[in-house]
């Protein structure tokens, strides 16, 4: 009986010291990436574009500064593959957006609310020749800008809001990853709509739903790389596809990510996927 007080006392103080190191982790964390962040905005604005990639990388700088800082190591970045689990994930990364943009995009082609554009070809051929494209070749180089974010929001912040006992830490993971978008709607130069105000709802919603399909993959396989490769997945084909192939007044109300239409899509994805996570977590 006395062992057992002991024992449930050292549980209890290593689980406080674990929880007050992720909150500090977590203090540090944020402490770098606002002013890089800050620091990424003005060089794009006022240097050269080309600096949009060291935002995209200012996430996963802030998370390797604060593990040297910290003196956390980087054995629990989870880069190691994954095996099977992660391999099984692949169709899943490479289909999701494209089924997404389907839907979405395709509802509003269809009824007349966006424009469809394709320089030569028919709709079909011109569409699935740019899909395929961004599903393979847009993937592969994405990976080098949604690393840089994946190694800051999922490898590192994702883990520290769940140790440090922050509550439903993967809608606080989305809603704060949404946040970190926020400056360049405001700006203008990602996705704003007519109405800013309505632009970020929209945007908050569907990157929060992203986000509780990305988290689960991150989670379940134990690898950051399915968040990656989705990540750069969606860029690829939501960004370099399916919206380039659209124009019209009302675009960004009714598709993008601040869309009206992605955004009930990526509802209905969330409540697919979670049903489906429990059904597996019940046959497990």
């Amino acid at each position: 009986m006395k062992s057992s007080k002991i024992n449930g006392r050292t549980t209890a103080k290593m689980d406080q010291g674990s929880i007050q190191q992720s909150r500090r982790g977590l203090l540090v964390f944020f402490i770098w990436l606002i002013p890089l962040t800050l620091l990424s905005y003005v060089l794009a604005i006022n240097v050269s574009p080309v600096f949009g990639l060291l935002l995209m990388w200012a996430p996963g700088l802030s998370s390797i500064l604060t593990r040297l800082m910290l003196r956390e190591g980087f054995a629990n970045i989870s880069l190691r593959f994954g095996g099977i689990l992660t391999l099984k994930t692949l169709p899943f990364v490479l289909l999701f957006p494209v089924v997404v943009g389907s839907l979405a995009y395709g509802f509003a082609w269809i009824t007349g609310l966006v424009d469809y554009v394709h320089t030569s070809g028919s709709f079909i051929w011109a569409l699935m020749g740019s899909v395929i494209y961004q599903m393979f070749a847009g993937t592969l180089f994405g990976v080098i800008s949604s690393a840089g974010e994946e190694l800051g929001w999922r490898g590192y912040m994702l883990t520290r809001l769940i140790t440090a006992g922050v509550p439903k830490p993967i809608l606080t993971s989305g809603l704060i990853w949404g946040a970190w978008h926020i400056p360049a709607i405001l700006l203008g130069s990602y996705y704003s709509g007519q109405s800013l105000g309505l632009s970020i709802i929209l945007f908050l919603i569907t990157i929060s739903s992203f986000n509780f399909v990305i988290s689960h993959l991150r989670l379940s396989t134990g690898s950051i790389w399915p968040a990656i490769l989705l990540h750069a997945s969606w860029n690829a084909v939501i960004q370099d596809s399916f919206d380039l192939s659209t124009s019209g007044e009302n675009a960004y109300l009714w598709t993008g990510e601040s869309g009206i239409l992605v955004a009930l899509v990526m509802l209905f994805a969330v409540r697919v996927f979670s049903q489906r996570s429990q059904l597996m977590q019940h046959k497990i």
